[in-house]
């Protein structure tokens, strides 16, 4: 299969007018203009013109709970099935299903079927790829919850992480904890040897969360939102996170959980190369308005406003390709750097990115071709193959 005429996003930063070259769902070969076109038909090779478009790495959603009714606490292959399944025909081609606040046995369960997903269905046709688990509780702060269940909030457990880690085929590739919690720091010591640990749903101040980095921590989830504010007398998990360089923070780019002037600020803060846009996305994306669940508990979707009872913003309900358009939209960040935080970002965080998360020869056939013109999705080619978006 082949690319051509198309302007495509390449491991520069930059968009080039090449031809990309396909097989077996790798990227074979790329060229200057379209060279590899020539006796294409004789050689039986599919021809797929992008002219007028933008070719994009596949975006890679490294924090994502659900859509389309489904969860990935329904702890089902099923569930996980059809998440991939709608993430890919919306340009995102590798995800890490996110767990919430639940008791051990209910997320031994969701890493099970993860480990069974992603050794037998793994290369369904169409489907986004499964890389892992994003484990987002029960290790945090009961005062800075969220939308997760207080119920089943507990001290940091290195042998309980251990015991799912190892359930999921070691593919727990994000753990979040909160740092100043009970053992928070010996958890890092250890639990960093398999994981990448974040920083999330915290009190913590600048001095703990400046320890937490410096003992191994390289993570922060979702910036601003569950966590102390920054201040200029209290820089809290903000600003130990924008001075240490080997930090990555990801930020929700749905309009609604981070105001669009506070986006374009940590862009400029963080940068194009450490900045990562993620969709905290829970089962109703894709769904109408109405009733829904997450974490076990009840959310109310109002366009993209996902709420607890209560008010608690709960989730999103966006995925992430039509966050990065929001950023371009309304944060005003560049397409070329949002393409950035969206795909070779987050791929590199969760060590994926020699096979994911740019467009370069070896690496994984993932790309969305999308309009120049309004930058809706044209097509999505998953793993080499070519599908209508």
């Amino acid at each position: 299969m082949k690319i051509i005429n198309g302007s495509v996003f390449l491991e520069d930063g930059k968009f080039q007018q090449v031809t990309v070259a396909c097989m077996d769902g790798k990227i074979t070969e790329i060229t200057t203009g379209d060279a590899l076109s020539a006796n294409s038909s004789e050689a039986g090779e599919e021809i797929i013109d992008a002219t007028d478009c933008y070719v994009i790495p596949g975006l890679c959603d490294i924090h994502l709970h659900g859509c389309m009714s489904y969860d990935a606490c329904d702890g089902t292959r099923e569930a996980l099935k059809e998440m991939a399944k709608y993430e890919a025909a919306h340009g995102v081609t590798s995800i890490l299903p996110t767990t919430m606040t639940y008791p051990e046995d209910t997320l031994t369960t969701i890493a099970n079927a993860v480990r069974d997903y992603r050794i037998y269905d793994n290369d369904t046709p169409g489907h986004a790829t499964i890389h892992g688990i994003n484990m987002e509780g029960p290790f945090i702060s009961p005062e800075k919850k969220g939308a997760q269940n207080p119920k089943y909030i507990q001290r940091c457990d290195i042998n309980m992480f251990h015991r799912i880690n190892l359930a999921s085929g070691g593919a727990v590739r994000l753990c979040d904890i909160a740092p100043e919690m009970d053992g928070a720091m010996e958890f890092i010591d250890e639990a960093r040897k398999e994981t990448r640990i974040s920083i999330a749903h915290t009190t913590a101040d600048y001095d703990t969360c400046k320890q937490a980095f410096d003992r191994g921590a390289r993570h922060l989830t979702h910036l601003f939102n569950a966590m102390p504010p920054f201040t200029h007398r209290a820089p809290g998990p903000i600003g130990a996170a924008a001075e240490n360089e080997n930090v990555t923070p990801e930020i929700i780019c749905d309009g609604i959980h981070v105001y669009p002037a506070a986006v374009n600020l940590m862009y400029k803060v963080f940068g194009p190369e450490r900045l990562i846009m993620i969709s905290d996305s829970m089962r109703a994306t894709g769904l109408p308005d109405g009733e829904y669940e997450l974490g076990g508990q009840p959310v109310t979707v109002k366009g993209r406003l996902a709420t607890l009872h209560d008010g608690t913003i709960a989730g999103s309900a966006t995925n992430l390709y039509d966050c990065m358009i929001t950023a371009v939209k309304e944060m005003h960040i560049p397409l070329e750097d949002t393409i950035l935080c969206a795909s070779r970002n987050p791929a590199k965080a969760v060590g994926i990115y020699h096979t994911v998360g740019s467009i370069a020869l070896g690496k994984q056939a993932d790309f969305v071709i999308i309009n120049k013109s309004d930058l809706m999705i044209k097509a999505v080619i998953v793993r080499g193959q070519y599908g209508k978006g």
